[in-house]
């Protein structure tokens, strides 16, 4: 079998999940919102359809989305990411092509594992493929092996972060990763269009598989300490202080020769104004943009995510604040529906991740 490090995973974001309070309900506008493969699948199974990012997607099912997101923590539960945009980068130049873009070391990575233009226009050897493929995550402590009944490989030699090209209940070209958005063990299958149901239905006749949706998914990343692009972090946020320094390559680091680098890198050694922290309260859950207080009532921050988390019965949240307040212990107050309420900054992850390496 032949393992890989997967790209996107490697850097640590993931694109286009969802706070429950931005999507919305279906209305005369669905005709135009893209639907994946497994759209009819979806409505078969009590999939509730919401609007979002221009795509029509479920945010559960039958079950509540307590009971989902409780199920994925002791079970697995089978999602459709199929929204996120899935390419291959060919070319004998696609590594300075990722390198434009991100701040990680894709040089050292091992094989297999509109900036195109611009490069191209300067005579670069560099191409970009839209992959025609669904993308569905199955998640929780027992999705390997609900999974390795499927496989011919044996996914004990598929560590957290590298990916293998295998057959899949029969669908052959899938690219299982062991990664995804919940803190869990787990895989990402990335398969044939044409496929997608076939496989879906195949995971769910195993007892230990619950179809689950965006609500979940959302609460289980929070739980995770894991940022939503687009709430947690932005263009306008550097890894320092999102406290994703870990993203950071070495060599790029001493080369400085990746985007930002001239703000960066001063940060790393200690120049950072701001930075991203976990929350708990109890009362009112905490919500995106609402005001963070010091005791004095001062306005010094901004929660970016929150909800109540099903696993520790405590609402939980993130949110940027002042170096000198960012310290685990430090209590504060968030203002919640126009009250203030105590809240204590929180090491993350709220809940233990549970990811699977070969140590």
């Amino acid at each position: 079998m032949q393992r890989v490090v997967s790209v996107v995973a490697h850097l640590g974001f993931r694109l286009q999940a969802l706070p429950p309070a931005l999507c919305r309900p279906l209305s005369c506008a669905q005709d135009v919102l893209r639907r994946t493969p497994l759209y009819d699948f979806h409505l078969a199974h009590g999939g509730k359809m919401v609007a979002f990012a221009g795509w029509s997607l479920p945010v559960q099912y039958r079950d509540s989305h307590t009971d989902s997101h409780l199920h994925t923590r002791q079970h697995c539960s089978l999602f459709d990411v199929s929204h996120m945009l899935q390419t291959k980068i060919f070319g004998s130049d696609r590594v300075k092509l990722m390198e434009s873009l991100v701040v990680g070391d894709i040089a050292e990575l091992r094989p297999n594992q509109d900036k195109v233009r611009e490069l191209q226009n300067q005579g670069r050897d560099v191409g970009l493929e839209v992959l025609d493929n669904a993308l569905l995550a199955l998640q929780g402590p027992t999705a390997a092996q609900v999974l390795q009944a499927s496989v011919a490989d044996d996914l004990k030699k598929l560590p957290f972060m590298t990916s293998a090209v295998m057959e899949v209940f029969g669908v052959s070209g899938c690219r299982v990763t062991r990664c995804g958005y919940t803190g869990e063990d787990g895989v990402e299958i990335s398969v044939p269009a044409a496929g997608a149901v076939h496989l879906a239905t195949a995971l769910l006749k195993n007892p230990e598989v619950k179809l689950a949706g965006l609500a979940a998914r959302d609460s289980l990343r929070l739980e995770a300490g894991l940022c939503l692009y687009g709430n947690d972090i932005d263009e306008h946020t550097t890894p320092v202080e999102g406290s994703l320094s870990w993203t950071l390559g070495k060599r790029r680091q001493a080369a400085m020769d990746f985007p930002g680098a001239k703000v960066i890198v001063p940060q790393l050694k200690g120049k950072v104004q701001r930075r991203r922290v976990g929350l708990m309260c109890e009362g009112a859950p905490m919500r995106a943009h609402s005001p963070i207080l010091n005791m004095e009532g001062t306005k010094i921050g901004t929660v970016t995510s929150g909800c109540p988390s099903p696993s520790l019965k405590k609402n939980v949240a993130m949110g940027y604040v002042p170096c000198e307040y960012s310290r685990p212990g430090t209590m504060l107050l968030v203002e919640v529906r126009r009250k203030q309420q105590m809240a204590v900054v929180s090491k993350m992850p709220f809940v233990p991740t549970n990811y699977y390496t070969l140590k």
